[in-house]
């Protein structure tokens, strides 16, 4: 009996969890892409502003070129960090416990671990080029 209400307890942490991480992640996400459109706008305001050949002249919307790119920037870096993280946990402790059963797959489990953490370096990339487009 005891073993139910543990399991149950434990389950809704982890609802609890995945609601608040959920609610976290899309309220990092509303605020970057604020502070993305509100920070260009800015910058094309100024006349003294260090300004990328991505700037543009306003348009009727208020939106220039350079804030998509920040915004596309920031969804590059953001959900690929995202992913690299759900990825280097899962590979990370899958390769802790395969480790735990076999010492001598040590090297096997660093590469799986750097293949996921590649997707953070890969988001880099992708929002460098996108900056400098």
């Amino acid at each position: 009996m005891e073993n139910r209400t543990e399991e149950k307890s434990r389950n809704q942490a982890q609802v609890r969890f995945m609601r608040w991480l959920k609610v976290s992640v899309i309220s990092l996400f509303v605020a970057f892409a604020f502070m993305g459109v509100f920070f260009t706008q800015s910058l094309g305001a100024s006349e003294t502003a260090p300004v990328s050949t991505a700037v543009v002249e306003a348009e009727s919307s208020g939106i220039t070129d350079a804030a998509w790119s920040f915004i596309g920037s920031a969804l590059a870096i953001g959900l690929s960090i995202i992913g690299a993280g759900i990825a280097v946990g899962n590979v990370g402790s899958a390769a802790l416990g395969a480790l735990g059963e076999n010492p001598k797959i040590f090297g096997q489990a660093v590469i799986f671990v750097g293949l996921a953490e590649g997707l953070a370096i890969f988001g880099f990339i992708i929002s460098f080029l996108i900056l400098n487009a």
